[in-house]
């Protein structure tokens, strides 16, 4: 194989492993639920003690899944769902951050937002 193909490959290569991780926090519903659905039935929302998460119902993924997540300067957090970058109320914020540091999303399919936990410090 000539020295550039190997080049070629190589690139393709690092591009999946880039856009792995980013397309596993796309914030899409049901995305990743299955993967934290043990600490995931933990949570609660503010302020009602419901849980945060649907868990799978008839086959039908939770409504809890990763996301990728930022702090605006006034301190508000916007979150990636279903490819939208949307404001979080701060009312659902939890404060508490996920195990492993990421951001976190619960909610519907309409985009009503039950749960959120922001990244450490950005994710």
């Amino acid at each position: 194989m000539p020295r550039r193909a190997y080049s070629v490959a190589f690139s393709i290569g690092l591009l999946g492993l880039a856009i792995g991780p980013v397309a596993s926090q796309s914030g899409n519903h049901g995305q990743g639920h299955a993967e934290n659905h043990d600490w995931y039935q933990q949570l609660k929302q503010p302020g009602t003690g419901y849980s945060c998460c649907n868990g799978t119902t008839n086959g039908i993924e939770g409504d809890c899944r990763p996301t990728r997540a930022y702090q605006t300067d006034d301190g508000t957090w916007r979150a990636l769902i279903n490819g939208r970058w949307v404001p979080v109320p701060p009312r659902v914020v939890l404060q508490q951050l996920a195990p492993d540091g990421n951001s976190h999303i619960c909610a519907s399919r309409s985009g009503m937002i039950y749960c959120f936990l922001g990244g450490s410090p950005k994710s």
